[in-house]
């Protein structure tokens, strides 16, 4: 057996960090005591870790938020994706990490393990599919396995399907395997498989408050970074497109930010009533699209809403200043009605938050749509706001990083069609999917572009409305 030195996971009991200890080889690692229980420790500090990445990159390419800072990137709001990217790099990284621990753990230290549980199988089975996801749903294609050939986003979603079944057998804990079905249904949602997203969607709206979410250990190193970004950094790193103002923060601090890490949801029960929706729709079923919905407000507004005092957040970054601070209206675009309540005045008192889901979207809103693509607009604007901060607008617009550099340059199954960004030709660019004006008069404000609207104009493109 190899002599190498376990490096990934050692010292991660707690969630702590990474340490090289030459005195304990994969030899010794595999022969204590559970082996596997301290790697699956390792795979959740792992994907806490990808999420951050996916998270802080992911938005800052769509519309939900501006990088009004110095940290992060300085062009992935433009938006401007090139394979020499240091970002874009770091982000497959992460997940190539998730995926390769994973492997690992299923391979080589789960048989070893004689007393290893159907439930520690279950989830290394679904830390390689979630791998495989994130990478169908965020690159043009990645690798399914180090240095191999560069599978495309769609293979890479079948991978995912396959390792979720796996995980979905395995699995005895029954929110695993409703978070499990949730993931296949929304890699079947991408992929635009209608009939099978639908099924298994269907099947989960029973339980309105499911929530499956990862959490952070900031004691131990691994903080959640997009609340660091928009919510304890004195900096106010990102500022949200100003319609979406009343959604910031999704993850706050109280007392001391680093014993007050919010965990991130990686799927809940709204995303089953989403798909449902957009099939519906698909199928030119307006009327259940619609009670759908309706539904679906009734799940979010169960959902908790914390209060808190936001008042530090002077939106004071140094891309722009002219973000407004006080209750202003808001349009979606200057051919939209403006409307009120998105934007919050934080010095006026405590602001609510909506820890797992919120939206704006009303029943009268619902009940006026008669159309397709009113309710596909609705449809739109519910995943933006209900997923927000979570990492999947970027993917919503059609937009897909390429393959690093680097893996190009350590990898010769890098074929060059994978070193090219897709940035759909509807996607504005020079920073267009971020802007608004605010007239000097009112301060009212008037967002650049409605990319809901925009989605839906563009249905018929094979970049986005998966079922269309």
């Amino acid at each position: 057996m190899k002599s190498k030195i376990i490096t990934a996971v050692l010292s991660v009991m707690l969630l702590g960090a990474c340490v090289d200890n030459p005195n304990v080889t994969e030899d010794i690692y595999l022969n204590t005591p559970d082996p596997t229980k301290s790697w699956v420790k390792g795979l959740e500090r792992q994907l806490a870790i990808t999420m951050n990445s996916v998270l802080i990159n992911t938005e800052m390419v769509s519309d939900n938020y501006f990088n009004n800072y110095t940290l992060y990137s300085k062009v992935f709001d433009i938006p401007q994706i090139d394979y020499t990217d240091i970002d874009v790099n770091d982000l497959q990284q992460e997940i190539g990490r998730l995926r390769e621990m994973a492997t690992y753990g299923l391979e080589t230290v789960a048989v070893a393990d004689e007393n290893v549980s159907q439930e520690n199988i279950a989830y290394m089975h679904f830390c390689k599919g979630f791998a495989f996801l994130l990478g169908g749903e965020n690159f043009v294609g990645l690798p399914m396995e180090s240095l191999g050939a560069v599978s495309d986003w769609k293979t890479l979603l079948n991978g995912a399907i396959e390792e979720f079944e796996d995980a979905i057998d395995m699995a005895t804990d029954a929110n695993h395997i409703n978070a499990f079905k949730m993931f296949q249904a929304r890699t079947y949602y991408r992929l635009g498989d209608l009939t099978n997203a639908k099924n298994i969607a269907e099947s989960l709206t029973a339980d309105e408050s499911f929530l499956f979410t990862i959490g952070f250990d900031g004691e131990n190193g691994v903080v959640n970074e997009m609340q660091n970004a928009t919510f304890t950094s004195m900096q106010n790193r990102f500022a949200p497109l100003p319609r979406l103002d009343y959604l910031d923060p999704k993850y706050y601090d109280q007392g001391t930010a680093v014993s007050d890490q919010k965990p991130i949801s990686l799927a809940k029960a709204e995303e089953a009533f989403l798909i449902l929706m957009e099939a519906y729709l698909a199928e030119n079923n307006v009327a259940s699209a619609k009670a759908t919905a309706l539904d679906l407000l009734d799940v979010v507004a169960a959902r908790p809403v914390a209060q808190i005092d936001d008042s530090r957040e002077l939106r004071n970054g140094t891309n722009r200043t002219d973000y407004p601070l006080t209750a202003v209206a808001v349009r979606a675009d200057a051919d939209s009605e403006f409307e009120n309540d998105l934007v919050l005045d934080r010095q006026a008192g405590f602001i609510p938050v909506y820890t797992v889901s919120g939206t704006k979207v009303t029943i009268e809103d619902i009940e006026a749509a008669s159309s397709v693509d009113e309710m596909l607009y609705l449809t739109y604007l519910l995943r933006q706001e209900i997923f927000i901060s979570e990492g999947r607008r970027m993917n919503d617009l059609g937009i897909r990083f390429p393959v690093s550099q680097t893996e190009q340059l350590n990898n010769p199954n890098v074929d060059e069609s994978f070193t090219q960004a897709v940035i759909p030709s509807f996607i504005p660019l020079n920073s267009g999917l971020d802007d608004f004006t605010v007239d000097e008069t009112t301060g009212n404000v008037t967002v650049a572009f409605d990319m809901n609207k925009v989605i839906v104009n563009n249905k018929a493109t094979a970049d986005v409305v998966p079922f269309q």
